[in-house]
Order: structure tokens, then C-alpha cells, then sequence
């Protein structure tokens, strides 16, 4: 007997690509149970599979940075005073990546790149440890959600934030709307989505002069004119991390769907040459946002 839950959650989380660098996602998970009836005549209970299932889930994968453990850019140092690690992905031509962050900020994945197949099989085998006796088999899959028209994926960290928004390498793929005088503007929307594209989203009041932050010594090589730091303090502990700054993208307010959504929308109504009323609705991953007014 097969039990299915689709839609069951979305994760939201960021990784680290040799190519692209910090990739913001959002992956829609159904899952489908094989196993035996229970007791009560159930493969396992509609409301445990949504509750206990997706809090593994969301502990394993959501709000956190998936790093490929097994490829050779990936260098992984423990700091043993705490419990916060370096990793540092030294992609060439002054685009490596440094984190210095709690160890619940990280999903280390035993593959060389992070990829749904991987991240499939990451979550099986963090679900199936703690599923009934009863449940022989599982399917965890994961998609995009279909967008027509344009989308970005970025990666950011609210330090504000009381839940796991406030580490600092976490992110989203989502899509974007503008209208100018209430009619929508697809050129406009894939221009952003371009200028966009695989940005980390920092907040100015965030930034750090590279020495002022707790450095590995591959990331001691880093100089300002490459690479761009950020720092801080939330109740989950410290998070660091400097990223290229061509992929980097500074703002002087936080980083909330609500400041980004009031940000694109006033940068394009200063952008813009004549008087039109500009409208954002910007996305945080899949079926939720703000809408911003200039």
C-alpha cells in the first residue's frame, strides 16, 4: 500500500555551485510512503506524515547552506572551541566563497555537486531513520515550481530575524512582477531578474572590513577589491561570511521580502523618466511576497 502527500512543504535554502557560487532555491517536496496498514488501518496518519515529516524535512534541508562535501573546492575546517565551522569553496579566479557559521546553518551533502537527485537522497536517509517499522520504502521528490515569465534566485540573512531567516547563507528562487501605471512590464521583470541572477542580497549595515571578521587562512588570501564581508551576531550564534563582489549586490535596509519589494520599486521609479506609478510584487520562493509602491 502507497500513502502520497504532494505539496507536503517547500524548502528554501541556498548552495554552493562551482559555477553559479551561492544559489538561492525553493524545491516543492512530495513524498509517497510504501509500507503495511498499522492499527488504526493507516500506512502512518495524514497528520504525523504532515507534522513529523516535514519538521525532519525543515531541520535537515530549509533555511540552511547545502554544501557538496565530496568536491575538491570544498574545504571544511571545525572550530573546536564551538560549534561553528569554516567552509571555504575555493572556485578560481577570485570567486571562492568563506563562511564562518553555527553547524545548523550547513547541510554537507556526500556528493560532489548539490543537486535534487542528491538532496533526494539526503532527505531519504535522514526520514527513513525515523519512520514506523511498518513503512518499508520511500520516495522523496522534489521540483521547481513552473514560473512563466521572469524569476531570480538570490541568497541573504536576517540578523533580526528569531527564527532560521537569521543565518546568513540562506535563499529563495522567485519570481518577479512590475507594473508601470498599473501595466506589466516583462521587460522590465527580466531585466531585474537578470541583474538578479545568483545575487547575494546584503544589508549595508551589514558589512565588515575583511580583517574584522574571524578568517580561515584560505580566506586570509581574499582582498578587499574581490571580495565583500559580512558579520553578525543573531541568538543562533555568529555568522560571517565574504563572498566575490560580482555577485553581490548591497542594499541599505534589511533584507525582508517587504524592504526588497520597496527597494525595486523606488529604484525603478528613479530609473524610469517619466511620472508613472511603479508596482513590485516581489516573491519569497513559492506563493508568498510583498507588494511595493513608488
Amino acid at each position: 500500500m502507497q500513502l502520497f502527500v504532494n505539496d507536503l512543504t517547500v524548502i528554501d535554502f541556498s548552495y554552493l555551485c562551482p559555477e553559479r557560487g551561492i544559489v538561492g532555491e525553493s524545491w516543492i517536496v512530495d513524498i509517497v510512503l510504501d509500507g503495511s496498514l498499522n492499527e488504526q488501518s493507516m500506512v502512518l496518519d495524514f497528520g504525523l506524515v504532515k507534522k513529523q515529516i516535514k519538521r525532519i524535512i525543515d531541520d535537515a534541508v530549509d533555511h540552511k547552506l547545502a554544501v557538496p562535501a565530496n568536491h575538491s573546492y570544498t574545504v571544511v575546517t571545525h572550530d573546536e572551541s564551538d560549534s561553528s565551522y569554516w567552509v571555504d569553496f575555493m572556485r578560481p579566479e577570485n570567486a571562492s566563497i568563506h563562511l564562518f557559521c553555527p553547524s545548523d546553518a550547513f547541510a554537507f551533502i556526500d556528493a560532489e555537486r548539490v543537486t535534487m537527485a542528491s538532496v533526494m537522497g539526503y532527505l531519504r536517509a535522514v526520514i527513513k531513520r525515523e519512520l514506523p517499522v511498518n513503512v518499508a520504502g520511500l520516495t522523496v521528490e522534489l521540483r521547481e515550481e513552473v514560473i512563466d515569465g521572469a524569476f531570480y534566485h538570490y541568497t541573504h540573512g536576517l540578523k533580526k530575524h528569531d527564527g532560521n531567516c537569521q543565518r546568513i547563507a540562506h535563499g529563495h528562487r522567485s519570481r518577479i512582477q512590475i507594473a508601470l501605471d498599473n501595466s506589466r512590464s516583462e521587460q522590465l521583470e527580466q531585466l531585474w531578474a537578470e541583474r538578479w541572477r545568483d545575487i547575494y542580497l546584503g544589508s549595508a549595515e551589514d558589512v565588515l572590513e575583511l580583517s574584522d571578521l574571524q578568517r580561515s587562512e584560505a580566506a586570509q588570501k581574499c582582498t578587499a577589491t574581490t571580495h565583500i564581508g559580512y558579520g553578525y551576531d543573531a541568538d543562533q550564534g555568529r555568522f560571517e561570511l565574504m563572498v566575490p563582489r560580482a555577485e553581490n549586490y548591497v542594499i541599505a535596509t534589511d533584507s525582508t521580502v517587504e524592504c526588497i519589494a520597496d527597494y525595486l520599486a523606488h529604484a525603478i521609479a528613479n530609473e524610469t523618466s517619466n511620472d508613472q506609478k511603479v508596482t513590485v510584487r516581489a516573491y519569497e520562493g513559492v506563493g508568498k511576497g510583498a507588494i511595493g509602491y513608488a
